[in-house]
């Protein structure tokens, strides 16, 4: 029965000094956004996948004219819905992009927009 005991009391000891830290802050990193398209975005939404509302406006009041990059700074690292406006005030939403996390780089191409354009 002491046997017993004591092992217990070993593992709740590691419980205890593991199990119980506080949980680590969400990873964040730098995510450049590159827009390869021949249109000019002036407005940039995330929204984590798992989330049903936009959060705000990521550009502000710069604009990611074609050949131009953007820098997402200190973002958590997750899936995110992307809801882009470009010139003409069309919107584009892409689904479930990896953002940070390895993927530190994201382009946006003809081909996602035209896309969002032939799905409406």
């Amino acid at each position: 029965m002491k046997k017993a005991v004591l092992v217990l009391a070993g593992v709740l000891t590691v419980v205890s000094a593991v199990g119980f830290a506080a949980p680590a802050e969400a990873q964040k990193g730098n995510v450049t956004i590159k827009n390869s398209s021949d249109w000019e975005i002036h407005e940039f939404y995330l929204s984590s996948s798992e989330e049903e509302e936009w959060g705000p406006d990521q550009l502000g009041e710069q604009v990611i004219g074609t050949g131009e990059s953007f820098t997402l700074r200190a973002i958590p690292c997750d899936t995110y819905d992307v809801m882009l406006v470009d010139e003409d005030g069309d919107e584009c939403i892409v689904e479930e992009v990896g953002l940070c996390g390895g993927k530190e780089n994201w382009t946006i191409t003809n081909k996602i927009l035209l896309g969002c354009q032939a799905g409406s």
